[in-house]
């Protein structure tokens, strides 16, 4: 199956999802629920040999590359326990942490390995280094906000003064996708207590009464959903919609144009523009929101969209 035909079919159960949702308005869940990490078992001539690969070889190799590269080193100088400067080159180089962690996890829960997990934990205990007592955790910032790895990026000179470029949003919300597969997989609360610290943050500094400023690179919305799921605080479904709310919302924020899926409030969006990547984390966030909200508007939208990316956007 080809990787266009998988999206379709994977948009296709979230809309119905969704439909289901309009018609049972009593659910406050998911109408659908997915089978749990490692409940499913592969024993075939494709798929088996590639997973074993990917445990055995793409995760240590990837996590080797975080080292090399100062992805760890990067929370140990924010945590005052190695000096230095920010290594790497992206804004955004945090997530390749939480990203391997992610992908771990679901690999344990499917295969436990002792020595994975060991290394995991102790991944996990050097990003707890660089996070601030407040919750904070970027580390490029904490550790030198007047001088951003890369070009691009306008220094802020502190937090969230650069939210269109700096990813500090983004950081947080791969963050929280990570953490939730690890707590689900392993149940454990290393990678979730993280989380949560950071989310409470972002809780206290956004929304109507805080600041009012969207993320220029989608995917903290989806987060925060996760961590709802989990503990059933409403304040982090809140945020999210909250984030989505404002997309395109001139009087909250400059808006950061149709690239960023910024031009027009997202219930109002009928062509899928800009970058793929935040224009699909966003309609996934969207596709929750209409979900768990039963938000009629929400839900138009997401089938509007839908619509225009297979009728249009499709080659």
């Amino acid at each position: 199956m080809n990787s266009k035909k998988l999206i379709i079919i994977l948009f296709v159960i979230l809309i119905h999802a969704v439909s289901c949702s309009q018609r049972q308005p009593q659910r406050s869940d998911y109408p659908l629920s997915a089978v749990p990490p490692g409940r499913i078992e592969l024993d075939d001539q494709f798929w088996k040999p590639r997973i074993n690969l990917v445990h055995n070889v793409t995760i240590p190799y990837a996590f080797e590359q975080c080292e090399q590269k100062g992805r760890l080193e990067n929370f140990l100088i924010a945590g005052g326990l190695v000096d230095g400067e920010t290594r790497g080159k992206m804004p955004f180089d945090d997530t390749d942490v939480y990203k391997i962690i992610e992908g771990a996890s679901y690999s344990l829960a499917d295969r436990p390995d002792p020595e994975l997990q060991a290394y995991v934990d102790s991944v996990i205990a050097i990003i707890a280094a660089g996070q601030e007592k407040d919750g904070y955790l970027t580390t490029w910032v904490t550790i030198d906000p007047d001088h951003p790895p890369a070009p691009w990026v306008e220094p802020p000179g502190a937090r969230w003064k650069s939210l269109s470029a700096g990813h500090e949003l983004y950081n947080s919300g791969h963050l929280y996708e990570a953490a939730a597969a690890h707590y689900r997989s392993t149940g454990k609360h290393s990678m979730l207590d993280i989380a949560l610290k950071n989310a409470d943050l972002l809780v206290d500094t956004f929304g109507p009464k805080g600041l009012q400023i969207p993320p220029g690179h989608q995917i903290v919305e989806t987060g925060l959903i996760q961590l709802y799921r989990i503990t059933e605080n409403p304040e982090y479904l809140h945020l999210a919609k909250f984030f989505l709310d404002i997309r395109g919302d001139s009087t909250t924020h400059e808006l950061y144009g149709a690239y960023s899926q910024d031009h027009l409030p997202v219930t109002q969006q009928t062509e899928a523009v800009g970058h793929a990547v935040r224009a699909l984390y966003m309609y996934a966030a969207m596709t929750d929101i209409a979900a768990l909200l039963q938000d009629s508007s929400y839900f138009k939208a997401v089938l509007a969209l839908w619509d225009n990316v297979v009728e249009k956007k499709c080659i």
